[in-house]
């Protein structure tokens, strides 16, 4: 049986390899035999404010852009392995998400170390 693939176009920006360069817009596609999903979740992250979460599932890849606070630019997560929750990391940072609760972690901290934001889904 032949399945059609669907296609997203992901379009992110980042920043040239010059330094001093503006940013350049890139894209990324990514196909999936199965229904993609991009879907946006609002979390309060207490004295952090409010952050808006883009999540997108594009079976196999399972991806969340989130504004990490101190960044230029919202980071592009991927979903690795996790015992309980979704947990998507991005160079240093890992977002957990359990439940209706998120939290960022710093990596470089340790693994025994507290979340550098704790966050909660907003209705």
């Amino acid at each position: 049986m032949k399945t059609n693939a669907t296609a997203l176009l992901l379009t992110i920006s980042f920043l040239a390899a010059h330094p001093l360069s503006a940013a350049e817009p890139g894209t990324i596609q990514l196909q999936s035999k199965s229904r993609i999903e991009r879907m946006q979740a609002s979390y309060d992250c207490g004295s952090a404010g409010r952050l808006t979460v883009t999540y997108i599932n594009a079976d196999p890849n399972f991806l969340a852009l989130v504004p990490v606070p101190k960044q230029d630019q919202s980071l592009v997560f991927a979903s690795v392995i996790s015992g309980s929750g979704t947990r998507y990391a991005a160079g240093k940072y890992v977002w957990w998400t359990k439940g209706s609760s998120a939290s960022l972690y710093d990596s470089t901290m340790g693994d025994d170390a507290s979340p550098v934001l704790t966050c909660n889904a907003i209705n």
